[in-house]
């Protein structure tokens, strides 16, 4: 048995006959192969460090650009309130002067819209029209239950289908939105009425009879 000599450190087997190079090598080729494996495990943990951090960064990157989708949501949302807001708001105001609109209507069909009168009644309708209140119903137009309001019945040989004869109280809407539909006299087609000329002389023609003459 052998004992080791304090501070003796133990040099690599190096074969008789070797030069001083080929000590060396041998030398540099045994601290080598003493921290490779060290080596090895310090790439392992940077890799799974690498890999945690682009983990991490994938899920903050998803909570951004889902908290960013929300918010565009929300913003979409309170501005859509607001405009309805608005144009209820708007609507609800206006819906309040209709009486006094068909006052200033009734007036100047009777001719007395004159002197202070007409100026103030001219201002009030060009700022119902400039906060987008429309004015519509006209005689002769087919009659449409969702814009109209029929409220008297009669037939006429003249018309060919149901239609506003008269304009009893104009209608209002703010865009495509209806405060008031229009309040008409309608009449129908009267029952058993022969067809107009036109509509004879065309129907005559597509059955090839001969023209009266």
């Amino acid at each position: 048995m052998t004992e080791e000599t304090p501070g003796f450190e133990e040099k690599p087997d190096v074969p008789s006959g070797a030069t001083p190079d080929d000590a060396a090598e041998a030398v540099e080729t045994s601290d080598e192969d003493s921290t490779a494996p060290a080596g090895d495990a310090t790439d392992v943990a940077l890799l799974a460090q690498l890999d945690q951090a682009r983990t991490a960064l994938a899920e903050r990157t998803a909570d951004l650009q889902r908290l960013q989708a929300e918010y565009q949501n929300y913003r979409r949302r309170v501005e859509r309130d607001r405009v309805t807001v608005k144009e209820i708001a708007v609507a609800s105001l206006l819906s309040e002067l209709l009486p006094v609109l068909d006052d200033v209507g009734r007036a100047r069909d009777h001719g007395e819209l004159v002197g202070g009168f007409k100026s103030v009644a001219e201002s009030l309708e060009t700022v119902v029209a400039k906060m987008g209140l429309q004015q519509f119903g006209k005689e002769g137009e087919p009659f449409d239950p969702t814009i109209h309001e029929a409220l008297m019945h009669s037939y006429a040989p003249d018309v060919t289908e149901t239609t506003c004869v008269a304009i009893l109280q104009p209608g209002y809407r703010i865009g495509e939105r209806t405060i008031r539909p229009a309040r008409v006299a309608v009449a129908e087609p009267q029952p058993g009425a022969a067809p107009a000329k036109d509509e004879k002389k065309s129907a005559d023609e597509e059955s090839g009879a001969p023209e009266e003459g």
